[in-house]
């Protein structure tokens, strides 16, 4: 399996618990293998399989997880 690690600015978090929310959703997502999101940052890393899912499918299913919005983040 390829993978590739992306950032995401998240907003909307107001604590840990929003973070948890937001990594157990996308863990659910097939071809993410693994998330970590900050809420005191705003950001989430996440691990995926690009030829499985697109980063506009882990926004997508951040935004669904709760008033949350995502945005690729260029560091």
């Amino acid at each position: 399996m390829n993978t590739t690690t992306i950032t995401l600015q998240v907003e909307g978090m107001h604590c840990g618990s929003c973070g948890l929310l937001i990594d157990d959703t996308l863990e659910d997502v097939p071809g993410v293998s693994a998330s970590a999101t900050n809420a005191r940052t705003g950001r989430t890393t996440v691990t995926l399989d690009p030829a499985r899912v697109t980063p506009e499918q882990v926004i997508a299913a951040i935004g669904q997880a709760g008033n949350y919005t995502a945005r690729w983040e260029q560091l």
